[in-house]
């Protein structure tokens, strides 16, 4: 067996870690089907993909996994933390809340964490984002399609790279293969102009996921809007209004992410409800969105499935109203 492909059966194959008592109750109560998803915590508005049904707020795989987009001190912190049963015992607690569908990359970490979660009962559905390196190797899609994922999405900053070296038909041909496999398949982006493009020309896609921040715009692009390139991740406050204009130009299904401006956006809790209001009220219905949490020193997954349902149910409301 080659290197690449022993992560996917190992984590087919690995026993369970103990979730503890509780968090194996929690995924045994959650609902995954239906309109919405009503749990302990209330209910989430869900939207359709193919034969899933998914709700509006998934949770991100970054944070659980060691991706913090600041530094690799603060990535080491999150990853010493998130240790497999805090993983399991967080997914568990996403389900009781309403959030029924976790995206996290394709990688030995994620999917170990995946085959343990179900190996303790839980439900919880998965979008994996694949940086296509490894997953153009056809077989590797085929044996990850046996595992039931929503969805399969290139991932955005390869993508971007491809494209610019004028290698979009590697990008389409993934796509394809995926399609091949019987899964949907995805685009992710940061940039506006490419969802147009993918769009215009008809790629290959089923749905898209969508950052709000163009964080991965070339140096000369960041020269050009700022006369210099600062260091690190560049996050520009008037990115977010671009990306859902063109989400709302497409019918197909958008998932936005980076919507806190990984984690930059969370000082202050009218920060985070005013980046959840904005993402909202911009997309279209049939969008949804994808929160990186991080609930070591507070209940995120509890406090952000409870803003979703206050700013959705009052934009049915005024809606109702009109």
């Amino acid at each position: 067996m080659k290197p690449r492909r022993k992560f996917l059966t190992a984590a087919l194959a690995t026993a369970a870690l103990p979730c503890d008592a509780d968090a194996e109750a929690l995924a045994a109560q959650a609902s995954t089907g239906g309109v919405t998803a009503s749990t302990a915590g209330g209910v989430l508005p869900t939207i359709g993909l193919g034969k899933f049904r998914v709700s509006r707020l998934m949770i991100g795989g970054n944070p659980l996994h060691g991706y913090s987009h600041f530094n690799s001190l603060y990535s080491k912190h999150m990853l010493e933390w998130a240790d497999r049963e805090r993983v399991c015992e967080i997914l568990a607690n996403c389900e009781r809340q309403g959030i029924n569908t976790w995206q996290f990359s394709h990688h030995e970490r994620g999917m170990g964490d995946l085959a343990r979660y179900r190996e303790k009962g839980g439900k919880i559905q998965f979008v994996l984002l694949s940086h296509a390196e490894i997953e153009n190797d056809h077989k590797l899609i085929r044996e990850v399609a046996k595992l039931g994922p929503v969805a399969i999405v290139h991932h955005g900053g390869s993508a971007e790279r491809k494209r610019r070296a004028g290698q979009s038909g590697k990008i389409r041909d993934f796509l394809k293969a995926v399609r091949d496999a019987g899964v949907m398949a995805g685009l992710s982006t940061h940039d506006p102009e490419f969802l147009r493009e993918a769009e215009e020309q008809q790629w290959e896609t089923d749905l898209y996921m969508t950052a709000l921040y163009y964080l991965t715009r070339s140096a000369d692009e960041f020269k050009k809007i700022l006369g210099t390139r600062p260091l690190g991740e560049i996050y520009l406050p008037e990115d977010p209004a671009r990306m859902l204009a063109a989400m709302r130009q497409t019918k197909k299904t958008c998932l936005a992410y980076k919507v806190l401006a990984a984690g930059r956006l969370t000082d202050r809790p009218a920060d985070v409800e005013n980046a959840f209001r904005g993402a909202l009220n911009g997309m279209k219905p049939n969008d949804g969105m994808i929160i990186g949490m991080y609930p070591r020193y507070q209940d995120q997954v509890a406090e952000n499935a409870g803003l979703v349902r206050r700013i959705l149910r009052g934009a049915e409301s005024g809606a109702s109203n009109r």
